[in-house]
């Protein structure tokens, strides 16, 4: 069980009362305080930053990335890539796999918005006919990374010969570039930083052997893009890769906990108020997992605002939390909580509520890819 500790007072919100729960809140100071840290983490070089869209999925903070020199960015859905577009930005990964429908809405989105450089990542052959098939119709060239499977074994092939030929087939295909490598190494998670290195050094042993493999057949390798948050400070500091941070801009409780050493800061929080009390050691919230990700099993997020505070049985619409004493608390008693997963949270809330830095709730941001539909 997670145990609640003493609040941060950055985190109180001034006007609080003039925003229902269970409701998520993002606080500027802490998002701008997390982008200026993923800068200074590549030493200024934004080129090496290509920061994922799918953990906030929203216009105003890529404005705020791109205010601060961002200008490339990576993403899971259509839906995302497609905000992307519609808000400037001209270099767009979309690190998944193109299959069914979504080959002809790619198209689509690329006639679009003929401004933007769309990639597309694949690990089989059949992506790969199929993309070029709805290219060629179009006259199009669509560039396409080949995913590169190191050890996380959810999507991507092995390097050896099967995946050098595959990126030959995308050389010859028409209607297709070959535009280098994606690797997403999810299975680190290593707590230890120097152990952590030595998992990622193996990763980028397995991509320099992948590129020796396709530069002793004449085929190029223009990108390489790696890693999420955790691994981001080694890749940052790694010559000819671009580092692809999600989690960072608003980080979480897990990540706080498990990998410290990043220096990033929870900037969003979810907001709840006590809706009863059932006993003198206990209160219930207004925040299920229909507010909160049920991601990860078990302790879902942390209680801020009451120290020692343990959450315990959760359903759709309440969560039950142990407290050393009820009795001082009372109906509608505001209740902040980390969450341990940042991401889902955010697609199961159309808006933000936003906290300024003087602490006041000023508004409202829509989660304007929430859905996964393309206009």
């Amino acid at each position: 069980m997670q145990r609640g500790k003493p609040m941060d007072k950055r985190y109180r919100i001034q006007n609080v009362e003039t925003i229902p729960s269970p409701s998520l809140v993002v606080y500027l100071a802490q998002v701008q305080q997390n982008i200026e840290h993923a800068i200074a983490t590549v030493n200024g070089d934004v080129s090496k930053l290509r920061p994922h869209a799918k953990t906030h999925k929203t216009a105003e903070i890529i404005a705020m990335e791109r205010d601060a020199g961002i200008l490339k960015h990576k993403c899971a859905t259509l839906r995302e890539a497609e905000m992307l577009a519609q808000n400037g930005i001209e270099d767009i990964l979309i690190a998944y796999q193109m299959v069914g429908p979504n080959v002809n809405r790619l198209i689509s989105l690329q006639r679009q918005y003929p401004d933007a450089d769309f990639k597309v990542i694949v690990d089989h052959a059949e992506a790969v006919t199929a993309l070029s098939a709805e290219a060629a119709k179009f006259g199009l060239t669509v560039k396409v990374m080949l995913d590169v499977d190191v050890g996380m074994n959810r999507t991507g092939i092995p390097v050896g010969d099967a995946a050098v030929d595959l990126y030959a087939q995308i050389q010859a295909a028409e209607g297709l570039q070959p535009w280098g490598l994606h690797v997403y190494d999810g299975h680190i998670h290593d707590e230890d930083v120097t152990e952590r290195k030595a998992a990622c050094n193996e990763s980028l042993a397995q991509v320099a052997e992948m590129k020796d493999r396709l530069a002793a057949k004449g085929l190029d390798v223009p990108l390489v893009v790696m890693g999420g948050t955790p691994t981001f400070p080694i890749y940052a500091e790694t010559p000819g890769v671009e580092a692809s941070p999600g989690t960072f801009v608003f980080h979480d409780h897990g990540y706080t906990t498990y990998f410290p050493d990043l220096g990033f800061t929870p900037a969003a929080l979810l907001l709840s108020r006590v809706i009863s009390i059932p006993t003198p050691h206990r209160i219930t919230l207004d925040l299920g997992h229909k507010a909160i990700a049920a991601d990860p099993a078990g302790d879902r997020g942390v209680v801020l605002n009451v120290e020692n505070a343990e959450v315990d049985m959760q359903h759709e619409e309440h969560w039950a939390v142990n407290v050393p004493d009820s009795t001082p608390m009372h109906i509608g008693q505001e209740i902040y909580v980390c969450p341990t997963h940042i991401c889902p949270c955010v697609a199961l809330h159309p808006f933000y509520y936003v906290v300024d830095t003087d602490g006041y709730c000023r508004g409202t941001w829509e989660v304007a890819a929430r859905n996964r539909t393309a206009s």
